[in-house]
């Protein structure tokens, strides 16, 4: 049985993850966790997708000219598809998704942009053969996987992608100053130091980083700092 003591990724429970999930609506409230029902809050979404473009321009992919566009995209933890249809789409010319709530995905399925749809976690996803990436973009997911799950998680994402592509970290940070287990969810939000941790440990160099501008707040609520990270393999 697990102690105070214990790492607060030991708590993690997938099958407690799954149950969360498969309890929650098939829309963005559901994905969102209600707030952008939230007086206030509702311009989250699109504050969300414009601080990704622009990080991602800065890292010299988009849409626009002088840009690159990209062949190949894959998400990790899709949800229903807002990121993929909002962000990477636009950008890629084919999307691959990875969600295990499959009724999430109902709505990606033979949409057009998008090729694959992997129903399974990122815990248990494996590169296909011959399917390799220009981007990989994982965002508010990763807490459901241990350390050393996602350590596995982004060197497995290594060998999917082409040579010069990258992957994109977004997520939540600690400001408690250590990871915190949530029990409604069964995840982690972890600290910064802990998240270069793992990037040094599954050989991967942060190429760029960057916190989240334009989140709404309000005296009654403030929303933790979200972190981008870009992420390529260490040359060898």
């Amino acid at each position: 049985m697990a102690s105070s003591d214990d790492a607060p990724d030991s708590f993690i429970s997938k099958e407690d993850g799954l149950n969360y999930w498969e309890g929650v609506s098939a829309d963005i409230d559901g994905m969102l966790g209600g707030i952008p029902s939230v007086k206030g809050f509702s311009g989250i979404l699109r504050s969300d997708l414009q601080g990704s473009r622009t990080f991602l321009a800065k890292l010299g992919i988009g849409a626009k000219q002088g840009r690159q566009k990209l062949a190949t995209a894959l998400e990790g933890g899709a949800g229903i598809g807002r990121v993929t249809e909002g962000l990477l789409i636009p950008l890629a010319d084919e999307v691959d998704v990875i969600e295990p709530v499959a009724k999430f995905t109902a709505g990606l399925q033979g949409k057009e942009g998008v090729r694959h749809v992997y129903n399974m976690g990122l815990q248990d996803w494996e590169p296909v053969d011959g399917l390799t990436y220009d981007l990989i973009w994982t965002q508010w997911c990763v807490g459901h996987l241990t350390d050393s799950q996602l350590v596995g998680y982004l060197k497995r994402c290594q060998v999917a992608l082409n040579p010069g592509a990258m992957i994109v970290l977004k997520e939540n940070l600690s400001t408690s100053g250590r990871d915190v287990f949530d029990e409604l969810d069964s995840s982690v939000t972890r600290e910064d130091t802990k998240f270069r941790q793992i990037f040094e440990q599954a050989g991967l160099q942060l190429v760029k980083s960057e916190l989240q501008r334009g989140f709404p707040e309000t005296p009654q609520m403030t929303l933790l700092p979200v972190k981008m990270y870009a992420l390529k393999p260490k040359a060898v």
